[in-house]
């Protein structure tokens, strides 16, 4: 039996204006910001569920904003007055906790902002836990420059999430300068009360190249460890492929624009098998291509932590993860259309532009 239906939210020309601006201040509290973008995703025409996984926040909470503003349009978005003693801190002190930037240093921390804005360190403290700001973390992103970006995000998603009959989809790619490392002291392992611990400093004993092919139906993979990832090394690893696969069937292939994925030799080996097409993914675009959530956890699980003392034993531990994984494979679940990608790709345009534009 169906739920109740989400109370539709249609906005005028001023209350998108004012959420948008919401959104965009930098100096709002991060609850409002998330209750205005709650209300314009609701005004978009998306459902609960997604507007929670977009906001970060919950299904229930999603739903009573949607209601509250449906009722009491912007009023509603208000906080209820609560008992307790009146605030002693000003907006325009806030405010300046929130904008003002450092002279001397790139970031605050709140022992120095305590001592610029004369507030103790626990009031810094949760006027930044209010407003959702952590000076001292930073993050990366790039986008894809790629001219064929939409194209190449359809292609790929839609077969991942509708693969064509009688074939098998391969995420291909290398894990290049995989470092065998000793540490120079033996490591101390982990007991109650205490981690495992080991020496800063390391020994290198060589690195090796990790070819890997995903099955993204099975999620059984094909590896194949090799000194160097020139175009011959992958040739090689392609015909390492093609003796692992069924004869019977088509190959998609969905790699990157690596340069040794593009030469002559490559381009030739693919142009004498007619069963195998070739989809390479968007530059700047790795996380498209499932086998690189593949290398992330086999970095995590064996690599990162392990002790190698040459390469041979570090080719060896991976074979055997490899071997591991095959014998229960779980492969990953794709579940955002093409669709749903792109629409969150432009949000991210659009606050980055906005941002940009307010600081300006």
């Amino acid at each position: 039996m169906a739920g109740p239906r989400a109370v539709a939210i249609v906005l005028s020309d001023g209350e998108r204006g004012e959420l948008e601006r919401r959104v965009r201040r930098r100096k709002i509290a991060h609850a409002d910001a998330m209750r205005a973008e709650i209300v314009l995703l609701a005004a978009d025409g998306l459902n609960n569920c997604a507007i929670a996984e977009e906001s970060g926040s919950s299904r229930m909470t999603v739903m009573t904003w949607r209601k509250r503003f449906a009722s009491r349009r912007l009023d509603g978005l208000d906080d209820e007055p609560r008992c307790g003693a009146p605030r002693k801190i000003g907006d325009d002190k806030i405010a300046d906790v929130v904008e003002t930037m450092p002279s001397h240093a790139t970031h605050w921390s709140t022992r120095s902002m305590a001592k610029a804005s004369g507030l103790s360190v626990s009031t810094v403290h949760r006027i930044w836990n209010a407003f959702s700001l952590q000076p001292h973390r930073s993050e990366t992103f790039k986008l894809s420059t790629d001219p064929r970006f939409v194209e190449k995000v359809r292609d790929i998603v839609g077969l991942y999430l509708d693969p064509p009959e009688r074939a098998l989809v391969l995420c291909v790619d290398e894990k290049s300068q995989i470092q065998a490392l000793d540490r120079t002291q033996p490591l101390l392992p982990m007991r109650p009360g205490q981690a495992e611990r080991r020496t800063h400093d390391y020994e290198r004993h060589g690195v090796t190249t990790l070819f890997a092919a995903l099955d993204v139906k099975a999620g059984t993979i094909v590896g194949k460890c090799m000194p160097r990832h020139r175009a011959r090394e992958f040739r090689k690893f392609l015909d390492e492929v093609e003796r692992n696969v069924p004869a019977n069937l088509d190959i998609h292939v969905v790699m990157d624009n690596a340069s040794s994925h593009k030469t002559k030799l490559i381009r030739a080996w693919f142009a004498k098998r007619r069963r195998w097409h070739v989809h390479f993914t968007p530059t700047s675009s790795s996380w498209i291509n499932q086998v690189e959530r593949f290398f992330a956890l086999l970095s995590e699980q064996q690599i990162k932590r392990g002790v190698h003392r040459s390469t041979a034993e570090l080719e060896a531990a991976i074979n055997t993860y490899i071997k591991i994984r095959n014998a229960d494979p779980k492969p990953f679940r794709w579940i955002k259309s093409a669709d749903d990608i792109l629409a969150s790709i432009e949000r991210f345009c659009r606050r980055t532009i906005s941002d940009h534009e307010a600081a300006a």
